[in-house]
């Protein structure tokens, strides 16, 4: 057992670095081949902190394991709001510009009441899984058209759109980009099988199921990304995109990660998901929504409110473990 915890965690460590140096890779190339910055910042780099999440879904749905993937998915989306943005907020007072709760936040709604909806019956099949894809090709080609628009128009840019296209790799050598491309592509799939077996292996030494290894232990290692990007943010204090990297990568994982178990192993789900796992992170994203309202009129999640997030995680753990 220590032997595949010790794997267990160097190959989620090995999958989050790998994801960022494939991201490097990538978005270092098309920026050397004149692809535009803001296109670059809101489809690789935007990709990015989703990437862990994708290849593991895909690996677990390669290998017979689509209740690891499903779990997966909506265990990333309950821990980014109740643990990630709960911590946050309990550290710092979030301040919510009108333009999330205008444009992300129905979005995260709409996709989320879409997937429940997709998943009551507990059978997942390849049409809703391309459906969601499509869904995910949709919403990126949307926000490309919206965000080119705001440019040409002179508007405020997004800070969300800001931050992506800083975090491209300037003046990198084309051989070195293709390198760590290169790397990231060969690390990634390889940590991601390391982690879903020996994640696999301890499941079913502990009596676990696959969708409950998905929900927690698979579920918070992929959230890690989320969660540091939030740390900076709030140390740069930067309110908005502390809260919009959360919401970002729920779409994300909504629309891209969850179509990947009904594209590759459509079929029956475990029944707990539309009895506990579907209402819990519906129920969370509907209060995530409410609470970042006030009576003062200021949209702010305050540390109250990330209190009584934090605690939604805590109740969540208790429901899955008894």
């Amino acid at each position: 057992m220590f032997i595949e915890v010790l794997i267990l965690i160097i190959s989620l460590i090995a999958l989050i670095y790998s994801a960022d140096k494939f991201v490097f890779g990538a978005a270092a190339i098309a920026r050397n081949y004149g692809i535009a910055p803001m296109i670059i910042g809101l489809t690789i780099v935007a990709m990015g902190s989703s990437a862990p999440e994708m290849v593991v879904a895909a690996t677990a749905s390669l290998q017979g394991a689509p209740d690891t993937a499903i779990g997966n998915a909506i265990g990333s989306n309950i821990t980014n709001i109740a643990l990630v943005l709960g911590l946050t907020a309990l550290c710092k007072p979030l301040a919510v510009s009108s333009l999330t709760l205008k444009r992300e936040l129905p979005i995260l709604l709409i996709v989320t009441f879409i997937a429940s909806y997709m998943l009551f019956d507990l059978n997942f099949s390849f049409i809703e899984g391309l459906l969601l894809m499509v869904g995910f090709l949709v919403f990126i080609i949307s926000l490309l058209m919206v965000s080119i628009k705001q440019v040409k128009h002179h508007k405020i840019e997004d800070p969300m759109i800001t931050e992506a296209q800083s975090e491209i790799p300037e003046n990198v050598n084309n051989l070195v980009a293709l390198a760590w491309l290169v790397f990231g592509l060969v690390l990634l799939p390889l940590s991601a099988n390391y982690l879903v077996e020996s994640a696999t292996v301890i499941a079913k030494a502990l009596g676990m199921s696959d969708l409950v290894i998905g929900l927690t232990i698979i579920a918070i290692g992929t959230s890690l990304p989320e969660l540091a990007a939030s740390v900076v943010s709030i140390i740069k204090k930067e309110d908005d995109l502390a809260l919009g990297n959360i919401i970002g990568s729920n779409i994300f994982n909504i629309l891209a990660v969850l179509a990947l178990p009904g594209l590759i192993a459509p079929g029956v789900v475990d029944s707990e998901v539309a009895s506990r796992d579907v209402p819990y992170m519906m129920a969370l994203t509907i209060l995530l929504f409410a609470l970042c309202f006030s009576r003062s009129g200021h949209f702010r999640i305050t540390r109250v409110k990330g209190g009584v997030i934090f605690i939604g995680f805590i109740v969540y753990q208790y429901l899955i473990f008894t």
